[in-house]
């Protein structure tokens, strides 16, 4: 018998190496911004957020300060008027020239803000009644002819803020 001549040494079929995972392919490139983008716009809201939040107890805690004060030594001129400044420095978020009002502009601006915010029902216990208009006369008045409905105007006080102040970009 003869041999079968041989043929060429031939070497048999070499697999291609595994794809690498780096670097990634462009679409998991863009993939990777959008999530970074995405995760870098929560944090930032979420800071704004908590902020604000933060703000808005520090001004409650202040008015309850206030009241506190006002329990242990009820003094209606100084309570007007530590109401008026609190409300003063929180309505400079709203619109910063408002601090510098005066008179019935100023119990104009705290009603038009707190209209924008609400139903505009209870006007009886707006700014320009007489438990609000107590913010613009009773600081100039003697402690003794101060006349200030103190619970009214702690709440009224209360609700200016709550509805009143921005949050976040909506209302209360």
């Amino acid at each position: 018998m003869n041999a079968a001549p041989a043929g060429p040494d031939l070497r048999d079929i070499h697999l291609p190496p595994a794809p690498s995972w780096w670097p990634p392919a462009p679409g998991w490139w863009i993939v990777a911004i959008v999530l970074l983008v995405a995760i870098g716009f929560g944090v930032a809201v979420l800071v704004r957020e908590t902020r604000a939040r933060r703000w808005r107890k520090r001004v409650v805690a202040e008015l309850d300060r206030i009241a506190a004060a006002h329990a242990s030594q009820p003094d209606n001129v100084r309570l007007a008027a530590d109401v008026s400044q609190l409300l003063r420095r929180a309505s400079r978020l709203i619109e910063p020239g408002a601090a510098a009002l005066e008179g019935e502009a100023w119990l104009d601006f705290l009603d038009r803000q707190f209209d924008a915010a609400s139903t505009r029902a209870r006007v009886e216990e707006r700014f320009r009644s007489a438990t609000g208009r107590a913010l613009i006369d009773a600081p100039y008045r003697r402690a003794e002819d101060a006349d200030v409905d103190a619970a009214q105007l702690l709440t009224l006080a209360r609700d200016w803020l709550r509805r009143a102040l921005p949050r976040g970009r909506d209302r209360v």
